[in-house]
């Protein structure tokens, strides 16, 4: 069983994330980062909710350049916020469609200090704005001639690179969840939905600690899976079926994710070739992963061992990402994105290809970049396919 990791992140964390983004902030000429999303408030203020299920109503946070940290949100937030290390909290009684928040973001980006004239917004790739567009829009038009510009390359920047205690969250939830891999095989049985198949996954990990599975994909079909982006369904799974299961799963706000795959009767032998040329591509990928190297020379490496074994091509079009408070973040392992790996990131692993007409194999794994290479943080996966039945 994996080991027990505290929740929650000490104030020292918070402040050190801080400190970062406003030393980024200098560099990138911003005076201000004005952030919206669930995993940018919670990653600067600790503030964990459910009710971000709630479409409802906005939240706000500002990072100035200089100063303490603002919080402008509902005031039906503010008893939670008020837990966190923030001290600046703004409130309205939302929700108030003609202003909620809009006035009170105003006031509190006009009494910044000017130095650049530009406020970081998440504009870029792989953000989310999480407020009416029109309000956003508003706001604009109110702070000038200070102006929103794209907070994306600080965004990134501060979350690319994880936190030792960051680390440990995603650490532990990937050992969980390869235990929860581990002990699959006996609870799984042709005759089987591919839906009650993912249930007893998600049973395991929930047992094991995990605080939930966001993602849990499954997908079955004769010697091989056409895709990897839909189901469970309600196929029933039959002898000679190859089954993939992929799940994000998160402890304490922090995902894993990455992909097992079972087959039910032994393998034919096509099979077992493309899960043996993923296995070892993802072997190639792990062992290229070290400072310096690049995303691209990851994919390059397991791109070289799936060519050579046929590969027909991967419509995924990459091999691997980010990843941490959110399931897939940047960068992409993949030609052209040339990511120069440093310490403290961490990535998935994930090669995949179709080895015949509507046949796919993937493999994925997870791993943090270390001073001198890397570090896995999942269990890794046997090099034979587990049978079923």
């Amino acid at each position: 069983m994996a080991r027990t990791v505290e929740r929650g992140f000490p104030r020292a964390e918070y402040e050190a994330r801080a400190a970062r983004a406003q030393a980024l902030m200098t560099g990138h000429e911003l005076d201000a980062l004005f952030v919206t999303s669930e995993q940018h408030v919670r990653w600067f203020t600790g503030f964990d909710s459910q009710f971000w299920a709630s479409p409802t109503r906005p939240w706000f946070v500002i990072v100035p350049r200089e100063g303490a940290l603002i919080a402008v949100i509902p005031e039906i937030g503010a008893p939670i916020m008020a837990r966190t290390w923030v001290e600046d909290i703004r409130t309205w009684p939302a929700p108030v469609p003609e202003d909620d928040g809009v006035s009170l973001v105003c006031n509190a980006i006009g009494s910044l200090p000017r130095r650049f004239g530009r406020i970081g917004a998440e504009m870029g790739p792989e953000t989310v704005l999480r407020m009416p567009a029109a309000d956003f829009l508003r706001i604009g038009e109110t702070i000038a001639p200070l102006a929103f510009a794209d907070g994306t390359p600080v965004l990134r920047g501060l979350r690319g690179v994880k936190s030792p205690a960051e680390i440990d969250r995603i650490r532990h939830v990937c050992q969980l969840t390869s235990e929860a891999f581990l002990a699959l095989p006996e609870k799984l049985s042709a005759g089987m939905t591919e839906w009650e198949a993912c249930r007893e996954m998600r049973i395991e990990v929930l047992r094991r600690g995990a605080d939930s599975s966001p993602y849990m994909m499954g997908a079955a079909g004769p010697g091989g899976y056409d895709n990897i982006i839909m189901g469970p369904t309600q196929k029933v799974i039959e002898a000679g079926d190859i089954l993939i299961i992929d799940t994000g799963t998160t402890f304490d706000g922090y995902y894993c994710d990455f992909d097992r795959n079972f087959a039910f009767g032994e393998p034919d032998d096509a099979a077992k070739r493309a899960h043996e040329a993923v296995w070892r591509a993802t072997q190639a990928g792990i062992d290229a992963a070290r400072p310096g190297a690049t995303t691209s020379d990851l994919w390059r490496a397991m791109a070289k061992v799936l060519e050579a074994a046929g590969s027909l091509g991967n419509n995924v079009g990459r091999m691997g990402h980010g990843l941490g408070m959110q399931l897939t973040e940047w960068p992409s392992n993949r030609p052209g994105d040339d990511t120069e790996l440093v310490p403290g990131m961490v990535l998935t692993i994930e090669p995949g290809m179709e080895f015949a007409p509507g046949r796919m194999m993937v493999h994925e794994e997870n791993i943090a970049v270390t001073e001198d290479g890397c570090e896995l943080l999942t269990i890794r996966a046997a090099a034979d396919m587990p049978v079923v039945g």
